[in-house]
């Protein structure tokens, strides 16, 4: 009898300490965290852009993740799909989010079909089409922080983050921890390639995560971005 309270009580210690220890685990991550870095500010808003019913299209306020998929976006349906399901369907509903696809005007003839395939089963209530000519698409993608061009058809297989105040997010610092061990050459991640599944999975789902986080923090007052900037600072000096 004795040993069977001693082994309830013992249960019952288990199941209230380790909560308990794994919120104390978690609490100094809370004040080492890092927020996803801007690799771009004052990206250029959509001015001159509208949608199929001539609706303007805003980036402010948002938190966007933006795509090229050019005149010819059906070539791009890889992309479109992968962008989808990798990213979209992870993170639609969270406040504030959307995709915008921006597209020239003449792709869309183009649109109903596009829709058609990457809408198979719902409405993509957070995601937008911006039409513009390719002068302004041109202006615009200058705007970024690209280490690459826009192809002939104005497209492209990678994607940018947008945070509301018009700042590109990416990572200054793309190393692994064992290239970081090795002390590799600093190397950038400014976009992410729609191909590579395993970067939408793994880098963007997790980039996203970091920044949704970041912004839920300032809404509770406990993000102090001049420490950011600061601790930034401090490592590239030394770097």
């Amino acid at each position: 009898m004795i040993s069977k309270q001693v082994k309830r009580n013992l249960i019952l210690g288990i199941l209230f300490f380790l909560p308990v220890t794994f919120l104390l685990f978690l609490y100094p991550a809370k004040h080492n965290y890092n927020a996803l870095d801007v690799v771009k500010p004052h990206v250029s808003e959509l001015v001159n852009f509208s949608t199929e019913e001539g609706l303007p299209v805003n980036l402010e306020n948002h938190l966007t993740v933006l795509s090229f998929l050019g005149s010819n976006p059906k070539s791009r349906l890889t992309e479109a799909l992968n962008l989808k399901e990798l990213v979209y369907d992870k993170f639609k509903g969270f406040k504030t989010f959307q995709i915008v696809v921006v597209l020239p005007n003449e792709a869309k003839h183009q649109l109903a079909s596009l829709k058609q395939e990457i809408m198979k089963y719902e409405p993509l209530e957070y995601w937008q089409f911006a039409f513009a000519d390719g002068q302004s698409i041109q202006a615009f993608f200058n705007s970024l922080n690209a280490n690459f061009k826009l192809d002939d058809n104005l497209s492209s297989s990678n994607v940018f983050i947008i945070d509301k105040e018009l700042n590109q997010r990416g990572r200054l610092d793309d190393r692994t921890d064992n290239e970081i061990e090795k002390q590799a050459a600093i190397y950038p991640l400014y976009s992410y390639n729609c191909i590579e599944v395993a970067e939408l999975k793994n880098k963007m789902s997790e980039d996203m995560r970091v920044l949704f986080t970041e912004y839920r923090q300032k809404r509770k007052g406990n993000f102090d971005s001049n420490t950011r900037r600061a601790n930034d600072l401090k490592t590239h000096h030394e770097q």
